[in-house]
């Protein structure tokens, strides 16, 4: 190394300036040529890896506080151990991390939310069916009768029985006369129309009483009322207005002095047994109703006056009275 410098001197100050204390110096061959040739210097020979390394300073002392980093090559064996290999994809399959496996449990004991409980009740939708649908409206009437208080009474659900029926039938119990109420022997089925004219001739045939026998009606007796059937109960021929509840079979009438008079006998009997007041009867109920029908019109009619609002003629304004 020493040789090396003092050549290297040599070259850059020329051989006038050679040092006068080594004058049986040996210069190496490749300095003195280019020496001689040139006052260039040429680039230094690289030094052999002994001289290096004989050559090289010493590193500087590192402070005991911080510890010195290992190298890549020689790693020292106090430094901080590095991250473990990636495991395989077939090890990784088999043997879940434990993070993993933490965060499943829970997920295996609770029942999901997507599966329904078998615990659940059902939907009130599913389990209840729909309700029907409500049934369709019956329209009816309202009687001015009933509402007037003309008959005691009520309404009925409308009646539809083959070619039969009404609308609006009503029950009646009673009528009123005279200013007070008398009741039927038994409730019958009718319609407005004959419970508007009733009462009025029932008025009637009561005043008659008072006038003539100074007695009145203490109860109604009647019969039919309404009834789907034929007229006189015939196999065959028209419908008889029983059938549409708007007509009614007398047969006769309690009295307030105890008496009962029936149109059979009493309608061809004696005045004892009622004839004046019956055909009293007969003779205004023509005037109140449309069909008028004692013992005098048929053999069927022997024991009851039948009176109903049956339409006669074109302009349904003529009656039958017999």
């Amino acid at each position: 190394m020493q040789q090396f410098l003092a050549a290297l001197m040599i070259a850059i100050s020329g051989p006038s300036h050679a040092p006068a204390t080594a004058p049986h110096a040996h210069t190496p061959p490749a300095v003195s040529i280019a020496a001689a040739s040139s006052s260039v210097p040429l680039p230094h020979d690289r030094p052999s890896e002994l001289d290096a390394s004989s050559s090289a300073p010493e590193p500087a002392p590192v402070p005991s506080s911080r510890a010195a980093e290992p190298s890549a090559s020689e790693p020292a064996s106090d430094a901080v151990p590095l991250p473990r290999d990636r495991p395989d994809a077939s090890a990784a399959s088999s043997e879940p991390s434990s993070s993993e496996s933490s965060s499943e449990a829970p997920a295996s004991s609770a029942p999901s939310s997507a599966e329904p409980s078998s615990s659940a009740e059902p939907s009130s939708s599913s389990a209840e069916p729909a309700p029907p649908p409500p049934p369709p409206r019956d329209y009816q009437v309202a009687c001015p009768a009933v509402m007037n208080g003309d008959v005691t009474g009520k309404s009925l659900p409308p009646i539809h029985e083959g070619q039969c029926g009404i609308q609006s039938p009503l029950s009646i119990e009673a009528v009123t006369a005279n200013g007070r109420s008398i009741p039927l022997n038994a409730a019958v089925i009718t319609d407005c129309g004959m419970a508007t004219a009733f009462p009025a001739w029932i008025a009637e045939v009561d005043s008659y009483l008072k006038a003539h026998d100074k007695t009145e009606i203490k109860t109604i007796n009647l019969s039919t009322s309404y009834q789907c059937r034929n007229v006189n109960h015939a196999a065959t021929g028209n419908l008889s207005f029983h059938g549409f509840a708007d007509a009614l079979d007398v047969m006769g009438f309690d009295l307030a002095d105890g008496r009962t008079i029936s149109i059979a006998p009493g309608y061809k009997g004696t005045p004892e047994q009622g004839s004046e007041i019956l055909h009293f009867a007969h003779d205004s109920a023509c005037a109140h109703f449309m069909t008028v029908l004692g013992p005098d019109a048929d053999a069927e009619h022997q024991d009851n006056m039948h009176v109903d609002l049956a339409c006669h003629g074109k302009s349904c304004v003529s009656r039958l009275c017999q």
